[in-house]
């Protein structure tokens, strides 16, 4: 059996990214506002609410940034809640804190996705929703904005695993209020660090730029009309939370490779996803219709297995190279709500508790070809084959 192939590596940053960068690192032109105009965060700016089909973008420090900035330009009052799944990073309750809000957890199913009967129970005591299409699963959007639309509620799209997702081909990260997404080193486009959020509302995308740094009269140099910007000028506090020039370099160059990363990626995962599900101990969940994928790992369910199973499973995968994470099982993951101790006492969810012990994630990158992703399925079918003959061999 071929050795199963490094999932950790990213792809080589495109070679058009290294004249820009010793140019910056020449002139020392890192901060985005030195320039009058068109500096590279700027030029980011403009090219992906170009991609997303958006009015403004704004680039900042990470996604967590971008869903902290959504919050305060919302206007939110201290403690206002916001509702979220309870499958998620816990980067997003962490945000919503750190805007002074209070975060309200919902169930997510078998699917890794929203129960929209629980979601709409909740809904009238919030006051504005975080949809994360975690993992790059999108719950059912045409219901959840429908629910949230005649409430009144704002919608912000944690969309950090989404970049390239459609739904009934829309960009993921359109459809609500604002969308915000990750440039970290295990996305789709990659810096590292750094986020950007993108919006159609004027006011919105004012009161985010001035927050995150745009001190004095530095917002001239976005394209929003000025009078959103004076309104908004000496009366907001700044953050800091911007991006910085030489990260904007390595970004631009690869938002011409997304549409070959999202193809590969979606061939990638429905082939080892194919291969998961023809074994009776794996289950791939089916994306919903209307939603298009743009993958950069795998998620899926062990059927039928006990945690000494799951945890034999694990152990062969990994012995074979393949790390695979229970998100139930894994000590302190970030994704298990029951370890975000900030919050305090963990809430009642057992759909999504009962999920999360028997979900699994493994990394695979676009850059992958088949016959990796052949190795990839081939040690996890045969490690979920190897926990169930042994504790059957044992009588257990």
């Amino acid at each position: 059996m071929p050795l199963p192939p490094n999932v950790y590596d990213a792809e080589p940053i495109p070679a058009a990214a290294m004249a820009e960068v010793e140019r910056l690192l020449q002139s020392g032109d890192l901060f985005r506002y030195t320039a009058a105009s068109d500096s590279p965060v700027a030029l980011l700016e403009a090219e992906f609410a170009e991609l997303l089909g958006s009015r403004f973008a704004l680039a900042v420090s990470s996604c967590s940034a971008a869903l902290f900035l959504s919050l305060k330009a919302l206007g939110l009052p201290r403690d206002a809640r916001v509702l979220i799944p309870a499958f998620t990073f816990a980067a997003v309750p962490s945000s919503i804190l750190h805007a002074d809000c209070v975060p309200v957890l919902c169930e997510c199913g078998d699917n890794y996705r929203i129960d929209l009967e629980d979601f709409a129970a909740k809904l009238p005591g919030v006051q504005a929703v975080i949809i994360s299409h975690m993992r790059g699963h999108t719950s059912d959007m045409d219901a959840i904005m429908a629910l949230c639309d005649e409430a009144g509620i704002p919608v912000i799209e944690d969309a950090a695993h989404s970049l390239g997702t459609t739904w009934n081909g829309r960009n993921i990260g359109t459809i609500g209020k604002v969308g915000c997404f990750s440039f970290q080193s295990y996305k789709l486009i990659n810096a590292g660090e750094g986020g950007i959020m993108v919006t159609d509302d004027a006011d919105l995308i004012a009161r985010a730029v001035i927050m995150s740094g745009a001190y004095e009269h530095n917002w001239k140099k976005h394209p929003v009309l000025l009078n959103a910007f004076a309104r908004w000028q000496n009366e907001l506090p700044l953050y800091n939370l911007r991006l910085n020039n030489l990260s904007a370099a390595v970004i631009r160059p690869q938002i011409g490779e997304l549409a070959r990363r999202v193809a590969d990626g979606r061939r990638n995962h429905d082939h080892v996803a194919a291969a998961l599900n023809r074994s009776p101990w794996l289950e791939v969940p089916e994306k919903l219709g209307p939603e298009e994928r743009a993958p950069d790992s795998i998620q899926f369910n062990m059927v039928g297995m006990d945690a000494g199973e799951a945890a034999e499973f694990a152990r062969a995968a990994e012995a074979d190279g393949v790390k695979v994470q229970i998100f139930g099982r894994s000590a302190d993951n970030a994704r298990a709500y029951w370890n975000w101790k900030f919050l305090g006492a963990a809430p009642d969810l057992p759909r999504t508790r009962a999920m999360l012990m028997n979900a699994c994630d493994v990394r695979l990158p676009a850059r992958l070809t088949l016959a990796d992703c052949d190795a990839i399925a081939s040690v996890l079918t045969a490690a979920a084959d190897a926990a169930k003959s042994a504790r059957r061999a044992y009588g257990t």
